[in-house]
């Protein structure tokens, strides 16, 4: 008896699933016509859709579109007047009839139908939802805002704000767009990201937009009134779209004294802060971790940051900075970042490569993950090519690419066997490795990678006749090297001493543009120095 009615159960679910596949593919091939304007073939089949399902309203909507689309105002009419006899509580029938008339010009009719609608919300909101979505889907969005807000005053609990606010920003009408999203956390704070989400949309880097002082106004009047987290965190999202990561910290320091546990979100402003250059507002993110965290790797996270912000803003107490690091913190597992660093320092600040090296190969001894020694390896690869030792740089990072396949550190492994390729002359090399770093999944290496490929391909030799490209990658090179003279001597180089010239190269020259640009990044990148073209 029990495998009988199994053999039945088994025989129900496949008819079943039977069932719901052809009719999904019944409702594609019904939507392919319609879409094709084929609306009588259309209207075949959602007809039978319907049948089977009338309480599917994506049916019903298709169904009475075909019939408008071919004039058929009256079946249209019968179809909904016979559906509210039947049942008159399906109130969301009255839009759809209300439009069938407005189609025909007949406003009145069309008016007494929509209010009829909204007006059976003062006794059911159970289709308060659905005939806020037919009129918005209708763009009778006046009348949409009116039903979702009918049914959120007679039924506390539904919250259609999101909604609202959607329709408001179709209309322009961002004041009430963003009183909504605010209203709608207001009302359920799971609602922030979304509304982060969509409210980004209408949020630039400009403090003085429209919208962002708009926005900024709604959330400063809600927290006055009605003081939550939600609006401290939604303000510092806008300062920091704003790049005003000042007033960012200002709002998480509020957020942090009332729970004082996670520094997380001030790590990461202090880090998007330094990305963007801001080098003082970053360093007072990290500064406050420092003073308050109580967690060794924490604080030494932040003090990489700090020690990131001396190299950049040329500190001239960087090289005490390091050491009282060390001396705090010490040389071991948990300090290799920053040994990395003090490296970096020592080689393209300082000039000093031999003591670079050796810190870190006394990191390559401490280090325990095969990460760790992957980015060790790949500063000295670095450390290598800036004293001209290119062939055993190559070798480092040759070896992370091995060890870490398809890892992020592996492409940036792969990034720099291109780019010292190029340096060394050896375009074939380069270019191989580039074309598979166009399909990166890191964004920066993909971008870094087109643009040195696009510069090798425009300007490789042709037919043996130089182009300039070996003088340009020799003229990077010597800059990488901080061989200043030397690389403006050979850009100079570049330059014809003919007297018909376009700023200096002969025109049609393709490596024109890339000259130039070179140069002008460079002269900006060397602020101190004399040297003029």
């Amino acid at each position: 008896m029990k495998k009988y009615f199994l053999v039945v159960f088994l025989f129900i679910s496949a008819f079943s699933v039977a069932q719901n596949k052809a009719s999904q593919n019944n409702f594609l091939l019904a939507e392919n016509y319609y879409r094709q304007g084929e609306y009588k073939k259309a209207t075949q089949i959602y007809k039978k859709l319907y049948d089977k399902s009338p309480f599917n309203t994506t049916y019903l909507d298709r169904l009475i579109s075909c019939y408008q689309q071919t004039d058929n105002y009256k079946i249209v009419e019968n179809l909904l007047k016979n559906r509210i006899r039947k049942d008159a509580s399906q109130s969301y029938l009255y839009v759809y009839l209300g439009y069938n008339f407005e189609r025909q010009k007949l406003q009145e009719l069309a008016n007494i139908n929509y209010k009829k609608a909204i007006n059976s919300l003062d006794k059911n909101t159970a289709y308060g939802g659905t005939i806020g979505r037919i009129f918005k889907n209708y763009s009778l969005l006046d009348n949409a805002i009116l039903a979702y807000e009918k049914a959120m005053i007679k039924n506390p609990n539904a919250n259609y704000n999101f909604q609202i606010a959607q329709i408001y920003g179709e209309k322009g009408e961002f004041k009430k767009m963003f009183e909504s999203y605010i209203n709608l956390i207001d009302k359920q704070e799971s609602y922030l990201n979304l509304v982060q989400r969509y409210a980004s949309k209408y949020i630039t880097d400009d403090a003085e937009s429209e919208t962002n002082v708009l926005f900024k106004k709604t959330l400063l009047k809600k927290s006055v009134s009605n003081p939550k987290n939600e609006w401290n965190i939604l303000l510092s999202w806008l300062f920091t779209q704003q790049k005003d990561y000042y007033k960012a910290l200002i709002q998480e320091k509020a957020l942090y004294q009332r729970n004082p546990i996670d520094l997380s979100v001030i790590f990461d402003l202090g880090k998007i802060a330094f990305e963007n250059k801001n080098y003082e507002s970053s360093k007072l993110c990290f500064d406050f971790i420092n003073e308050k965290s109580v967690i060794k790797e924490e604080k030494i996270d932040a003090n990489l940051y700090l020690s990131k912000i001396a190299v950049a803003t040329e500190n001239p107490e960087t090289d005490q900075l390091f050491q009282s690091l060390f001396s705090e913190f010490g040389k071991n597992v948990f300090t290799i970042k920053l040994q990395t660093e003090y490296a970096d320092f020592l080689t393209f600040s300082k000039n000093n490569p031999k003591k670079a090296k050796t810190v870190l190969e006394e990191a390559l001894a401490l280090s325990r993950t095969k990460f760790d020694k992957a980015r060790i390896k790949l500063k000295l690869g670095d450390v290598l090519v800036f004293t001209g030792k290119f062939n055993k740089a190559l070798i480092y990072f040759s070896q992370i690419q091995t060890q870490l396949k398809n890892h992020e550190l592996a492409q940036q492994a792969r990034f720099k066997v291109a780019q010292t390729s190029y340096f060394k002359g050896d375009f074939t090399w380069a270019k191989a490795q580039l074309k598979v770093l166009k399909g990166s999944t890191t964004q920066l290496i993909a971008n870094d990678a087109v643009d040195l490929f696009l510069k090798i391909s425009d300007n490789e030799p042709v037919d043996s006749i130089p182009s300039g490209l070996k003088q340009l990658a020799r003229a990077e090179l010597l800059a990488y090297q901080n061989k200043d003279e030397e690389a403006f001597s050979e850009l100079e180089s570049l330059f014809t001493s003919k007297k018909i010239f376009v700023n200096g190269l002969v025109p049609g020259e393709v490596i024109y543009d890339d000259v130039l640009f070179f140069k002008q990044n460079y002269l900006s990148n060397k602020k101190n120095t004399k040297k003029q073209f």
